[in-house]
């Protein structure tokens, strides 16, 4: 096989090549040659270079998956393909109308977008599972993304009739609360979760707008309606989780509730008076999201418990400093040390694992 002192792409020194084998670089197997001995005496002198350290059990299992031709998967990047296609498709849906409605005419538009509605919920209704309070699997990837698309172009579609016909005028905040609940009845009939954010978004910005409209608009008011909003979702996913109604929906709620506080009290910390509250009020919150996240092996509470309070920590000390070269000194020895400190988090997770 033609291995000679040190494997460069192993990092490690492997035994030469006259105690792995006569095969030499020029050796070809012929076609239909079993090669399953082979193989078996490849694993086996890889298994012994495991245990005599020559190699770690992480190379050891990535090269013995390639001796057997393991398949690897490919579903993160399918998925990541379809989220933008999916995203892609609404945001070329929603240019279109924008740009050209006067040439389409509204007929043209809206039967077009109901039409495409009609077509993506039956699509989902059709193949989708019984419903079911625990956890159920989608029949496929694809539908979970054609709901995600139904549901932005449904948003489309609302905010077309308004801008065009002003059923609600002053009101028009409703499309809202309406699109919010429509997206938490999906997302629940469907077991999506990037439907239970959108919806939960979407419910935050019905709830930024009321409280706008109630005549708390100073920067104070808005940050302590966005910390009781993120009560309230943490609190609405507590509850369900207690009933046991999609009980594994429940990391979804704490996600969002944990960024809304996190960003309300972030936005305090450029105030020129009291933002030493607001980053000990980071820090206490930090510390609680990095202790829960790795008792509970949640390695994002962990990065928000660490990124959050490090950004108001950095502002703070920053805001008087105007010397480039000290400011981008901070932000390097102390980015770089954050940045290990979550590799290393991330790394015991993994072995852990």
């Amino acid at each position: 096989m033609g291995y000679r002192g040190r494997n460069r792409s192993l990092g490690h020194s492997v035994p030469p090549e006259n105690e792995v084998g006569t095969e030499t670089d020029s050796f070809r197997i012929p076609p239909g040659y079993d090669t399953s001995g082979l193989h078996m005496r490849t694993l086996d002198r890889l298994g012994r270079w495991k245990d005599s350290g020559a190699i770690t059990k992480l190379q050891h299992d990535a090269i013995a998956g390639i001796v057997r031709k393991d398949r690897f998967s490919v579903y993160l990047e399918l998925n990541i393909l379809l989220y933008l296609g999916a995203l892609s498709i609404a945001g070329g849906v929603g240019w279109t109308v924008r740009e050209h409605f006067s040439d389409l005419g509204d007929f043209a538009i809206l039967s077009s977008l109901f039409l495409v509605l009609a077509v993506s919920f039956y699509y989902c209704f059709s193949r989708a599972l019984p419903f079911s309070l625990g956890e159920v699997e989608s029949p496929n990837p694809v539908v979970d993304y054609v709901l995600y698309l139904a549901c932005a172009l449904f948003s489309i579609t609302l905010g077309y009739i308004e801008f065009r016909f002003q059923m609600l005028r002053d009101a028009w905040d409703y499309y809202l609360l309406v699109s919010a609940i429509v997206f938490f009845v999906l997302s629940y009939r469907f077991d999506n979760r990037f439907v239970l954010s959108l919806g939960l978004s979407t419910l935050a910005g019905w709830f930024g707008l009321r409280f706008w409209r109630f005549g708390f608009i100073s920067p104070g008011s808005l940050r302590g309606a966005a910390m009781a909003y993120g009560a309230i979702v943490a609190a609405m996913g507590a509850y369900l989780q207690s009933r046991e109604i999609k009980k594994h929906f429940f990391e979804t709620y704490l996600h969002v509730a944990a960024n809304v506080v996190f960003m309300a009290t972030l936005s305090g910390v450029d105030r020129n008076a009291g933002g030493l509250i607001w980053v000990a009020g980071l820090v206490v919150l930090g510390v609680f999201a990095v202790t829960m996240g790795i008792r509970n092996r949640k390695f994002p509470f962990v990065a928000y418990g660490t990124i959050y309070p490090y950004l108001g920590i950095s502002f703070e000390l920053l805001r008087g400093i105007h010397d480039n070269i000290t400011v981008l000194s901070y932000v390097v020895v102390s980015g770089t040390a954050v940045v290990i400190w979550l590799v290393y988090v991330a790394r015991r997770f993994g072995r852990e694992s």
